[in-house]
């Protein structure tokens, strides 16, 4: 499992390992993995052009360490120093005595990173707040727009380490060297996507069992998947309930039918006015027009996706003392009391849209700060709550560590992808996984069936739920 932690904890366990350790152990430690990558990306580093954009703090001090190794190696490297007055005193001289210079911002440095192979963003660390000032952004977007690799010092400059938020300028990399873990903002967009790939670099860090994310990994998922056994049968495996679809949806019906029979569960239960759809594409679905409390017995239900204004069929089913997927039509239907009072768990699926209407705000607040629209929203519902996007979160309502997603496709935008991840995290919910682990593990199989599905083309929602058994079998292969 990917995991990652918040300033305040990476803090103190550097602060704990420095004490140990020799004045100035911990930056070569770092200096020399960032060197490593650096060198690694230019390919060839002996004749190579480097340039170093270097502001007051650690991180500027990392990166002038790194360039004294790659300028031993032979590359022509020249530090932008943005406070001249305040730049790492060692790694300057390191720099310097390694064959390095350093220039002041302006037209020369302009210059210098226009023709450059490599930029290293080193300007600020993980305690920066808010957006680049403008010397510094005026170089980060020279070296955007440069034919240079980027390669950013622990983080971007310019984006919130804890939050993922960017409420500014800042850098764009093509590499992200990270140093004794992952920091929050190398996960969760909008930050992730200015990061590039990210390299994680071992300094020794110690730290605590519960991290503040969590990314699920193949090995993690594959544990995870309900699996039967020999005594099994299809009512031991869990039956789903499938309240969705309307004479104007019908199609939703059928996409979340789709997801819940490859999810896990022994059986689905569809219950609604799209009953003759559903069965002409799923004879195995079991149907019925009488409401879900004459449906049977299910362990858990799935309600709102395509439901339109039947707000009755979604207070009916929130009575329910079973698990319980909220999603589209049913999110803006759903009592919030009603929600609150469940004893049984609950699951919301919102995309930003949605929550920011659950939120009261605007949809772009939601988008710029995800991690705290998620953690607000669980909080708010007493429900674990499911943020669909590029980097999908799924956060419960007592706290502890979010989890993220990112296995998707930007091809995943597409109607009725949403209906099918719904169905999907349902049978997770009846097969019998806690509400955290089945959004997140069907997050993880939904963003790997767009990936299989698309292969870098269009592709439709019924596609995706065809490909969710080659993901399943992926994760355990």
């Amino acid at each position: 499992m990917r995991t990652a932690y918040s300033v305040e904890t990476v803090r103190a366990a550097e602060g704990a390992l420095m004490a140990r350790l020799v004045d100035g152990a911990l930056m070569r430690r770092a200096a020399s993995g960032l060197a490593a990558a650096c060198a690694d990306l230019l390919g060839r580093v002996y004749g190579s052009r480097v340039v170093l954009l270097v502001g007051s703090g650690d991180n500027g001090g990392d990166a002038l360490y790194a360039g004294a190794r790659l300028a031993r190696r032979g590359a022509g490297v020249t530090a932008v120093l943005l406070s001249p007055e305040r730049t790492h005193e060692g790694g300057l001289a390191a720099l310097r005595a390694a064959g390095g210079r350093a220039v002041p911002p302006g037209a020369p440095a302009d210059a210098l990173i226009h023709g450059c192979d490599l930029v290293v963003d080193g300007i600020v660390g993980i305690g920066g707040r808010g957006g680049l000032r403008p010397d510094a952004a005026r170089l980060a977007g020279l070296a955007d727009r440069s034919r240079a690799a980027v390669v950013a010092v622990d983080l971007p400059s310019g984006v919130d380490a804890d939050t993922g938020e960017v409420r500014g300028a800042a850098v764009r990399a093509d590499l992200t060297v990270t140093f004794g873990t992952h920091k929050p903002a190398l996960l969760i967009d909008p930050a992730r996507e200015y990061a590039g790939s990210v390299r994680c670099v071992d300094i020794g860090l110690e730290l605590p069992d519960e991290p503040e994310l969590e990314a699920l990994q193949h090995t993690d998922v594959a544990a995870l998947l309900p699996l039967p056994s020999a005594e099994s049968d299809k009512y031991r495996r869990g039956v789903v309930g499938i309240a969705a679809g309307s004479a104007r949806y019908p199609g939703a019906a059928v996409l979340a039918v789709a997801g819940a029979l490859r999810g896990g569960a022994g059986a689905v239960r569809y219950v609604g006015p799209a009953a003759s759809a559903v069965i002409a594409r799923f004879p195995e679905a079991l149907v019925t027009d009488r409401g879900p409390a004459q449906a049977g017995r299910v362990q858990a239900w799935v309600v709102g996706p395509g439901a339109g204004d039947d707000a009755a069929t979604v207070a009916q089913v929130l009575e329910a003392d079973v698990p319980v997927l909220l999603d589209a039509d049913g999110l803006r239907l759903a009592e919030r009391d009603a929600v609150r009072g469940r004893v049984a768990p609950t699951l919301m699926t919102p995309h930003a849209g949605e929550a920011a209407a659950l939120l009261g705000v605007a949809r772009e607040e939601v988008e710029a700060a995800r991690l705290t629209s998620v953690r607000e929203l669980a909080a708010r519902y007493g429900a674990t709550v499911l943020l669909k996007g590029s980097t999908t979160l799924v956060a419960d309502p007592g706290g502890g560590p979010v989890r993220v997603n990112s296995t998707g496709t930007p091809w995943l935008a597409t109607a009725g992808s949403g209906d099918v991840l719904s169905g999907l995290s349902g049978s997770l919910l009846a097969a019998g996984l806690a509400a955290r682990d089945a959004g997140s593990v069907a997050a993880y199989l939904h963003g790997l069936a767009g990936r299989y599905a698309s292969n870098g083309a269009p592709t439709g929602a019924h596609d995706v739920a065809a490909a969710l058994p080659e993901a399943w079998r992926n994760t355990r292969d």
